[in-house]
């Protein structure tokens, strides 16, 4: 059943990922703004720009420049990127670390914030308490991300700096990095003094985009604690004496996670599209930047490859949860 699950899962993911390419490829290219124009100085020549167009290939039709593409795409060429002269996949493999980074960071807080409300609201059903964890969700899931982002730069960036508001890394340190997974790396190797360097970077905006998803986790696992606490089995608890917390705990917990489980997995993969504002408010060097950046200059094969890494991103934690999601429910697993 499972193996059967993952298969047609793997088929729709490729199904997927041809889809998105299609659908970036071909509207970026009927999207306004030439991307050669913008390459040369006002004093260019026709002759020029059909060299550079011919040299990009963008003097062919959509369909071949597609297919050519595509194919290069399969035999991991993605081409070389218009503006930063460079090829695409190491430009985004060199970025993409720091987003998972940022976006992994911010799970955890979401989580740290939100499994505690949930279990407090449950536990405290029907009083002030319990309306005041309702209004903090409220607020914070009807303020966006990069106001957030804002309201911290000016509280614990300018007013009270205790974070840094902007990079990744205090340049003044040395950074003896292997690979681009600086705060992982950091903590493996017992550099504290790195790693506090950078999650002083990385706090603000991780806790900007952690704050509407921990008001997400805690709505939904307080309303599913909430309906697994009319259970016999935890009625049982109740008489043999345990009290309310450890109920919840316990016993009512694991089975109310299952649903919040699914939503986490789904919202990390919105949280990932969310880094692009955020790491560019707080000029965080990670692949949501780097696309903004790309969007800008029309550069059109980086676009290609920034957005086709988020898109298999996407699927690839969507499958993860997916499956996940099955071994961990009995009916599915037996089924």
């Amino acid at each position: 059943m499972i193996l059967q699950r993952f298969l047609v899962r793997l088929i729709t993911m490729a199904v997927t990922l041809l889809g998105v390419s299609v659908v970036v490829f071909v509207i970026i290219r009927v999207a306004p703004g030439d991307p050669i124009a913008m390459m040369l100085p006002p004093g260019a020549t026709q002759a020029d720009i059909d060299r550079l167009r011919a040299l990009y290939g963008l003097d062919r039709s959509i369909v071949e420049q597609y297919f050519i593409w595509l194919s290069g795409v399969l035999s991991g060429d993605f081409g070389t990127s218009i503006s930063l002269r460079q090829d695409v996949m190491s430009l985004v493999l060199n970025r993409l670390p720091a987003t998972l980074e940022l976006a992994t960071f911010a799970l955890l807080l979401a989580l740290a914030i939100g499994m505690p409300l949930a279990i407090l609201g449950a536990r405290e059903q029907g009083t002030a308490v319990e309306a005041g964890i309702d209004v903090a969700n409220g607020a914070a899931l009807s303020i966006p991300d990069f106001l957030w982002g804002l309201a911290f730069i000016l509280l614990f960036g300018v007013l009270w700096p205790i974070f840094e508001i902007s990079g990744r890394v205090s340049p003044r340190l040395e950074l003896p990095f292997v690979t681009q997974f600086y705060l992982l790396e950091s903590i493996v190797r017992l550099r504290f003094d790195l790693a506090k360097d950078l999650i002083s970077h990385m706090f603000m905006p991780a806790l900007a985009l952690a704050l509407p998803l921990a008001a997400i986790i805690s709505q939904l696992l307080k309303l599913s604690l909430k309906e697994v606490m009319t259970l016999d089995y935890v009625t049982l608890a109740r008489v043999k004496g345990f009290s309310e917390t450890a109920v919840i705990l316990r016993e009512a917990l694991k089975n109310a996670a299952l649903p919040t489980l699914t939503l986490v997995g789904v919202q990390f993969t919105f949280l990932i599209g969310g880094t692009v504002i955020i790491e560019r408010l707080f000029s965080y060097e990670g692949l949501g930047n780097m696309a903004i950046d790309a969007v800008i200059n029309r550069d059109l094969p980086l676009i290609q490859g920034i957005v086709l890494v988020f898109a298999l991103l996407f699927v690839l934690i969507n499958l993860a949860v997916d499956m996940m999601y099955a071994l961990l429910n009995p009916r599915l697993r037996h089924g």
